[in-house]
């Protein structure tokens, strides 16, 4: 591993990610530049080009570790009902916690890995509920949707505006049970 001679030490993936999500949380995805990002870092603009290929490459190493930090359902036998209530909150999370961030991802569907943690234990609660897999792809999709609508008039204040309510934790506990009676009455399935 090289050693930035302006740094004296080496510059690492972690390190890149780390910062550029510090950034984009301090003044948004737009604003997050390869140079200002190096500059950030002490290092040649340059040097990051060892580490990632462009904005984009960049982008999925902070959606990732942005990923990493939610606490996901583990598999451990509880309902699939409390299941997916803990994983609308744990998506909601990253909204909360990285809204910048998280405003772009659902805006540019390209730095969404759906392979990821996120997805598989999705996939697995959504089967617990009984969404036959020839359905699960629609289902998934319909539900990230709609959750990530929601989070979108949440984050813009449109919730607060609406019937004079402000309690988006009570509208977001509303979300989420209508999701699972839908998920319960067989809603996903084909009629």
């Amino acid at each position: 591993m090289a050693v930035s001679a302006r740094r004296g030490r080496p510059l690492t993936p972690g390190e890149i990610h780390t910062t550029a999500l510090r950034l984009i949380d301090a003044t948004g995805v737009e604003k997050l530049s390869m140079r200002k990002l190096a500059a950030e870092l002490d290092v040649n603009p340059m040097s990051l080009y060892h580490h990632v290929q462009d904005k984009t490459d960049l982008l999925h190493g902070v959606c990732a570790l942005a990923a990493a930090e939610v606490r996901l359902p583990p598999d451990d036998g509880a309902p699939w009902q409390d299941q997916l209530r803990a994983l609308a909150h744990a998506y909601r999370s990253i909204a909360r916690s990285h809204p910048s961030l998280w405003f772009h991802l659902t805006t540019h569907p390209d730095v969404v890995d759906q392979s990821g943690a996120l997805w598989v234990v999705y996939n697995r609660i959504l089967a617990a509920a009984g969404v036959p897999s020839d359905r699960l792809a629609h289902t998934r999709k319909a539900l990230f949707v709609f959750v990530s609508g929601l989070l979108t008039a949440e984050s813009g204040g449109i919730l607060s505006k609406l019937d004079g309510v402000d309690d988006a934790d009570a509208t977001f506990t509303v979300a989420v049970d209508l999701i699972i009676a839908g998920l319960e009455s067989g809603g996903s399935r084909e009629r």
